[in-house]
């Protein structure tokens, strides 16, 4: 029997008796990743990743990902594991992630998940089972995004199924054209596939609140600081590594518009203005995302970084009430 085999024809641990895992969620920019630190310092915990853009190599500015001197000998999980030409797989990062998870509670560490890519949150830590796929149909249905847009398919998705389109946003071609391959594989609602609020993983939820007038000119100044650490220069890079071959790296916030600007389309100041809306706008779909789940227990998000041991003492508080 072959290594991975055995893998998955074994027992699975006995997560009942493991500590509950801690994750970080919320919008970007409210301090989640000096938190982690924070708490995995005091916990003698371990960091799994679970922002989907941070998955890519080489894709470190326009990402914030903490370098490995930032990271404060403190390991971290689930960081560089694809290249810009592969696409992120859900199925994948639950796999691993949970894997990650169950030997960092073997170990007697604490998993600390910190990301706000909503669901990757949710596929690692609750029931979430996955439908069928078909290469060939997703395929169709990516070339349809790609020459139609994904506005028509949103609205396909929309008659198909109203609640799946709700959840999804019309720009989001590669969630839209899973949902109607689930669709058109099972002939049910992708709607009735998502997962429920029961976890699979023991875990509790801590979410950063942030009031929009003060994480807006977070953002903004995050920005600029990525662009004069350069950030064209790593796009630059990263296209010779076949970027715009990717189907989910090219379109990542502030690469998007970036490699519009290499085409000439964007001046630096147009570049530069847009990454911040939309980075804005991923702020608040990310809010929107965790805020229904009433698992999450919110506290304020550090405001600078001589505010993040309160922040810790708060999220700890949490995990204990």
């Amino acid at each position: 029997m072959s290594a991975q085999a055995e893998r998955a024809s074994a027992p699975a641990p006995d997560r009942v008796a493991a500590p509950r895992a801690i994750a970080l969620v919320g919008a970007t920019a409210t301090g989640k990743s000096a938190l982690s630190l924070a708490l995995a310092e005091r916990l003698g915990g371990e960091v799994v990743n679970a922002d989907s853009m941070q998955f890519y190599r080489g894709m470190d500015i326009g990402t914030a990902k903490l370098t490995a001197e930032e990271r404060r000998g403190i390991p971290h999980h689930q960081l560089d594991t694809l290249d810009v030409t592969e696409d992120a797989s859900v199925a994948r990062f639950q796999r691993e992630a949970r894997a990650d998870i169950d030997a960092i509670h073997a170990r007697g560490g604490r998993a600390v998940v910190v990301g706000g890519s909503g669901l990757y949150v949710r596929a690692l830590l609750d029931r979430f089972e996955f439908p069928p796929t078909d290469p060939q149909v997703r395929a169709r249905l990516e070339a349809r995004a790609e020459v139609e847009g994904p506005g028509i398919l949103h609205r396909e998705l929309a008659a198909a199924d109203p609640d799946a389109a709700a959840r999804i946003p019309a720009q989001n071609a590669k969630r839209i054209v899973r949902a109607l391959e689930v669709i058109e594989l099972t002939g049910r609602p992708f709607s009735s596939t998502l997962p429920t609020h029961e976890y699979e993983i023991p875990a509790v939820q801590i979410g950063l609140r942030l009031d929009y007038d003060v994480l807006d000119p977070r953002i903004e100044r995050r920005v600029d600081h990525m662009w004069d650490a350069g950030l064209v220069n790593e796009v630059r890079s990263l296209e010779a590594a076949g970027l715009r071959d990717g189907v989910t790296a090219r379109r990542a916030v502030g690469y998007a518009e970036t490699l519009r600007h290499l085409d000439g389309e964007l001046t630096v100041e147009q570049t530069r203005a847009l990454i911040q809306q939309s980075t804005r706008r991923l702020a608040r779909r990310q809010a929107k995302w965790f805020r229904p789940d009433a698992r999450v227990r919110w506290i304020d998000a550090p405001r600078d970084g001589a505010d993040v041991e309160r922040a810790a003492t708060d999220a700890l508080a949490a995990v204990e009430g």
